[in-house]
């Protein structure tokens, strides 16, 4: 039975972000960074070890408490379909990809690896709960139907709130073709939920216009910030293809993530809860993609 955002919001949603949040004392909270690492080429870097990587945090250096090569602790892929009115003629090829991408997820990797779907347009929708179930997924898939405004925004919120509750990795795939047009909540709202829950955000974003007159330019900055905040990336398909291409990609990076974490010790603090963390690699040349950082303790 499909979920309302009303429904979210008796059990996670805008009210529970509003409540204040818990402040972690700098010396006790675990910090985790799933990162990945490529060459200039484009090419995943695989192999490294946990003195090949550098961490700073608020500028402070940080010591590797925990590391993974490779990490196959299980995936929660939360699924975020745009099916605002703009999406219509793109929405089938959108759904077939999914399809793919589904039965490639189940095929391989961690047997506790699951996924649930999530549609949106002015409304956020629950469409199938976390599975292992090709044909939940499927089933849940057929019969969408395009209309209405993008509350992309609350899409977001939710969607992290409710990965939150999982544990291992948490992975939010967002499948649209603008910015944010009827949300309740804020960009800013949003991006904070992203890095409370440890959501790492991918945006396809199915451009249904080449040039810039037209586009909504700021929805794809948005999306741009989601993704380089939380340690994702953007695509920009065309439908076919391309767009199988674009979820490919996604699960070759999901298969190659270094898992990192580490206590803070020594942070300054600052005003700003936000602390901005760093990953490098000790050798020159390799683009290391995480999260930018976490909230935690300020300055009074």
């Amino acid at each position: 039975m499909k979920q309302t955002r009303r429904g979210f919001l008796s059990l996670s949603g805008l009210a529970a972000w509003a409540q204040p949040q818990p402040v972690f004392r700098a010396d006790v909270k675990l910090v985790r960074l799933l990162t990945t690492v490529k060459d200039a080429t484009g090419a995943l870097v695989g192999g490294l070890t946990k003195s090949d990587f550098l961490i700073s945090d608020n500028g402070a250096p940080q010591e590797i408490a925990v590391f993974e090569q490779h990490t196959a602790q299980p995936l929660s892929v939360a699924i975020m379909l745009d099916i605002s009115g703009s999406t219509a003629k793109d929405l089938k090829y959108e759904v077939d990809s999914l399809q793919r991408f589904a039965k490639a997820l189940f095929g391989s990797g961690n047997p506790e690896d699951q996924a649930a779907l999530y549609t949106f347009n002015h409304d956020v929708a629950k469409a199938s709960s976390f599975t292992r179930r090709l044909g939940r997924l499927e089933s849940a898939l057929r019969g969408l139907k395009a209309g209405a405004g993008t509350s992309l925004y609350d899409a977001i919120l939710l969607g992290t709130d409710e990965l939150g509750r999982r544990s291992g990795r948490r992975v939010l795939i967002v499948v649209t073709d603008g910015g944010d047009t009827t949300s309740f909540t804020t960009f800013h709202a949003a991006l904070e939920a992203a890095h409370r829950n440890d959501a790492v955000i991918y945006s396809i974003l199915v451009v249904p216009i080449k040039n810039d007159a037209g586009r909504n330019i700021g929805g794809e900055h948005a999306l741009e910030l989601f993704a380089s905040g939380t340690g994702g990336k953007v695509f920009q398909p065309t439908v076919g293809a391309a767009l199988d291409k674009a979820f490919e990609a996604i699960l070759k990076d999901l298969r190659s993530q270094y898992l990192l974490a580490y206590y803070p010790k020594n942070v300054p603090l600052t005003r700003n809860r936000f602390h901005t963390v760093k990953v490098e690699t000790k050798t020159s040349g390799l683009r290391v993609q995480s999260r930018s950082g976490y909230y935690g303790d300020s300055a009074p």
